[in-house]
């Protein structure tokens, strides 16, 4: 009786032994495991903070764009109006260029008509002098 619980003594001592190297393998495992849980929630938390940092900066870019957009709908109406204005201007211009031909001619042909008055005086001058 003694040597057979001897024997069940050390078979239990045996599996006592295995069973703690087996949790002392287990332990260590878990501490990795728990190093590397600790390590993924820094990390996990550099990535929040890196995403809401891009969530501002997305927000930032998203009013940049939107005044961007107004200003290209105010420039592009302020260049509608500048191309009406050059359109009329344009007109105005060559109503005006059309008005300086006009009076140049009449110009001219008033100037003619003084050279044929003022030749006509000296021709009336040169037949009085010569009575």
């Amino acid at each position: 009786i003694a040597e057979e619980a001897d024997k069940k003594y050390d078979e239990a001592a045996r599996k006592l032994a295995i069973t703690e190297v087996d949790l002392e393998r287990a332990e260590a495992r878990l501490e990795a495991a728990e190093a590397k849980v600790l390590e993924l929630e820094e990390e996990l938390k550099v990535v929040g903070n890196n995403m809401k940092s891009l969530e501002i900066s997305e927000q930032e870019a998203s009013q940049r764009e939107d005044s961007y957009e107004e200003t290209i709908r105010d420039l592009t109406q302020r260049l509608k109006d500048a191309e009406n204005r050059a359109t009329e201007a344009e007109r105005t211009v060559s109503k005006l260029q059309k008005e300086v031909d006009r009076l140049e001619d009449e110009l001219l042909a008033e100037k003619e008509r003084y050279k044929a008055i003022s030749d006509e005086l000296d021709q009336t001058f040169a037949e009085l002098a010569g009575y």
